[in-house]
């Protein structure tokens, strides 16, 4: 990778400046064991299929908040860009993601019989609460620690000393999220907001919106939070 992650983000960005503002709360989700141990490969297998689990009901919830954007979008070019994503999450990612789990012994039907979890509820309604009070920022802001996180967190394990690549199981993960072209899509995602913010006022707003950041950023860590308490 030619480039580390905080390469493409523009300090005077909203999410840059957002990122600056929470960087505790961020720096729990980013930085949490679970994505350390699933770098040194030491992460209990348990853990990281109940995690793949989940993530595809999240990506269920993940879809609805997408489709919410478009709805909230006050142009058509931003309501295509939404609706590009809704169309990407339900008819490539969500099968994309049943293929990756058929490698860890784990079919829909095992994986549609799972509740969600609470942590996975109280994330995914979070998300759908402030895009429903508050208006496409709000929503983008609280969407942000997910899409543009996995960037960031793969980004940092291929630059990592501690990473271990060789005979980790984990290693498709890490080496999917930091691919050229999820980096993008993340880059995307910050230019998107921007675009919006500008509209919106999004940076008079940075200390509401950083509330929300800050908030999501927590709700992901409890995600990671999730696997490693499947495991104790």
């Amino acid at each position: 990778m030619n480039q580390t992650f905080t390469d493409i983000i523009p300090a005077d960005s909203l999410f840059g400046k957002l990122r600056a503002q929470a960087p505790d709360a961020w720096q729990s989700y980013v930085c949490h064991d679970f994505i350390k141990q699933l770098g040194n490969g030491t992460l209990p297998e348990a853990s990281f299929k109940h995690y793949l689990i989940q993530d595809y009901l999240f990506l269920i919830q993940f879809a609805r908040a997408y489709a919410l954007a478009v709805y909230k979008a006050e142009d058509l070019s931003t309501m295509r860009q939404f609706s590009g994503t809704v169309h990407a999450i339900l008819d490539m990612e969500m099968s994309l993601h049943l293929e990756f789990c058929k490698g860890w012994g784990l079919s829909e039907a095992d994986i549609i019989a799972e509740p969600e979890a609470r942590a996975c509820v109280t994330y995914t309604r979070y998300v759908l609460d402030r895009g429903v009070q508050g208006d496409v920022v709000d929503l983008q802001v609280a969407l942000m620690p997910c899409m543009v996180g996995y960037a960031e967190i793969a980004n940092r394990l291929m630059a990592s000393s501690d990473t271990v690549l060789d005979g980790n199981p984990y290693r498709a993960w890490i080496e999917m999220y930091a691919s050229d072209e999820f980096q993008d899509v993340a880059k995307a995602e910050i230019d998107l907001l921007e675009h919006t913010a500008a509209k919106r006022g999004g940076h008079a707003r940075i200390e509401s919106l950083t509330q929300t950041f800050a908030m999501a950023s927590r709700l992901e860590a409890d995600f990671w939070q999730m696997g490693l308490d499947l495991a104790k």
